[in-house]
């Protein structure tokens, strides 16, 4: 039976892609081993890393938005700027996790790849990045018709995300659910070659 191997991929150790191809349970603990959740505090670090690298895409995004609109002002075609900010974001995420990592998640020695071990398609980054808006969609989507003021939506907001975070304990991978439900998960390169 031929060995499968995985692509030379620089976040994952080269070798057998299913833990099948290795010798008993040595190729299982080397699949264990390459497929390792990065801790909670390092992927909320990186996610914070993630939103502050983006305050660059959004000043250009916004830029070229206010060139080709003729906007003078930031609320001049609000709901526009939105829809064009979320293509935006979606092209970003979309093209870097389906190379696999991100400047943040290189940093913090994060890949992104499918259940397998595989890198992601652009479909299913783009599946990723639609349930990525867990995050932050519904406690907007409820507090925004209350009327609160942006300090009360922003402090809700943080405590939506820090659930949202909290409850990948209960994933029995400790991924976060919107990965799961994505089929893709986040594994540690910390210590593999480059």
């Amino acid at each position: 039976m031929p060995s499968t191997t995985r692509p030379q991929d620089p976040g994952l150790p080269p070798g057998p892609v299913a833990a099948g191809n290795m010798p008993g349970s040595a190729g299982a603990a080397a699949l264990a081993l390459a497929l390792r959740t990065p801790s909670l505090r390092r992927r909320m670090a990186c996610w914070m890393y993630e939103g502050i690298l983006m305050f660059g895409v959004v000043f250009i995004s916004g830029y070229l938005f206010d060139a080709l609109s003729q906007s003078r002002h930031a609320l001049d075609h609000r709901a526009l700027r939105m829809a064009f900010l979320f293509v935006i974001f979606g092209i970003y995420f979309t093209w870097f996790w389906a190379k696999g990592q991100t400047l943040a998640m290189k940093t913090w020695h994060i890949r992104l790849v499918d259940r397998r071990g595989a890198q992601l398609t652009q479909a299913r980054a783009l599946w990723r990045y639609v349930l990525s808006w867990l995050w932050l969609l519904p406690p907007l989507a409820v507090l925004g018709p209350m009327g609160l003021g942006a300090g009360e939506i922003t402090v809700l907001t943080l405590g939506w995300v820090a659930i949202w975070a909290l409850l990948s304990r209960f994933h029995p991978e400790r991924q976060f659910w919107h990965d799961a439900w994505a089929g893709t998960r986040l594994v540690n390169t910390e210590g593999t070659p480059p």
